[in-house]
């Protein structure tokens, strides 16, 4: 226990706050420039100049850049035909083409909003030579302005952090107290605990409340570790987030407990917690928004203990929330914990 409770913790937030990233920052890039005018030399050095191209390769084979994407050698196509140039000086517009890698879904939409943007300001640029203004000054109607609340870098590590810390907390809290109290039954203990004059709930707290206190000090850890290497903002209270942290941690030690009762071995708790575990984990809303899923899996995602938590971590860390922002969620997993512990204690009592 003593490596997954210390080291655990220190490689989950090192190791994969940097590696569960959707950012895209080396993109493989096939230029076909069958124009080889100025305009298109242009073009081919804006994406030169942008810090999330690389160009891999040049060639006048369309057929040739089309086998670098099929063997993944590419991630997109920039196709300029011949005769861009002409037309763009003749009837002021062209058209070139974008061959992307979608394999990844997510991915080549990042791409393509990277792509779009450059071009976008590839043209306009070009729009400002041709009236031969400077592009600061080319008149607009509306005038957009940027902001972004809470994460105004968009850094995605203070994103995924505060989701990795759940995943943290609940593998204490379910794994380590499913696997000490079943082991209680491969050692054939748990035959003599019942026999002795102990309470049965006695015995329960006993197993399931250092794992409580266990898990709170890995959140505190986390934290520590999250502000001190990645600066992560602490906007919210503190205090708030243990309280709520503690009621989730009700739910996952009852979860913790029920898969303990209906297994024998450890090897059985392992394979019920890892099933739980990474349905829990993709329908959290860890990588994507829980918002974006059907509406019959929002509906089921109820029972998700993760996606409450996840939740309510970003909003309390991230945008400062109160307890009136999250007081349904708080009172949905307060009777969530009665109920799963409830169940879980009676589903013990019947097995032993």
């Amino acid at each position: 226990m003593l490596p997954v409770i210390f080291i655990l913790p220190v490689v989950q937030l090192v190791v994969l706050v940097f590696a569960a990233t959707m950012e895209m920052k080396h993109i493989n890039m096939f230029i076909v420039d069958k124009d080889l005018s100025a305009t298109s030399r242009q073009l081919v050095n804006k994406f030169e100049g942008s810090t999330f191209f690389f160009i891999k390769k040049n060639s006048f084979s369309i057929k040739e850049a089309k086998n670098e994407l099929l063997e993944d050698k590419a991630d997109i196509i920039l196709n300029i035909p011949s005769g861009f140039e002409e037309l763009l000086i003749k009837e002021n517009k062209s058209k070139i083409q974008l061959l992307i890698n979608a394999i990844n879904g997510t991915a080549a939409g990042l791409i393509n909003f990277y792509a779009t943007s450059v071009i976008s300001d590839f043209n306009k640029n070009l729009l400002a030579e041709q009236i031969y203004i400077t592009p600061n000054k080319i008149p607009e109607n509306i005038n957009i302005i940027y902001s972004y609340w809470y994460n105004p870098e968009l850094n995605y590590k203070i994103y995924m952090l505060p989701g990795i810390l759940v995943i943290l907390v609940t593998i204490i809290g379910m794994f380590l107290s499913a696997l000490n109290l079943v082991r209680e039954k491969e050692m054939g203990t748990i035959e003599q605990i019942n026999v002795t004059p102990i309470k049965k709930y006695h015995f329960i707290i006993g197993k399931l409340l250092p794992f409580w206190f266990i898990a709170l000090f890995e959140l505190a850890f986390g934290l520590t570790v999250g502000k001190l290497l990645f600066n992560i903002p602490m906007v919210g209270s503190l205090p708030l987030l243990f309280g709520f942290a503690s009621v989730y941690l009700l739910v996952v030690l009852g979860i913790g407990l029920f898969i303990s009762t209906v297994s024998n071995t450890q090897q059985q708790v392992m394979f019920l917690c890892f099933f739980f575990m990474l349905i829990f984990i993709l329908m959290s809303g860890l990588f994507t928004p829980a918002e974006s899923m059907p509406e019959w899996a929002q509906r089921v995602n109820i029972i998700n203990p993760f996606a409450y938590f996840m939740k309510v971590i970003r909003m309390i860390l991230l945008k400062g929330s109160g307890f009136t922002d999250i007081k349904n969620d708080f009172i949905t997993l307060g009777v969530y914990a009665v109920i799963i512990l409830s169940l879980a204690v009676w589903k013990y009592r019947k097995v032993t």
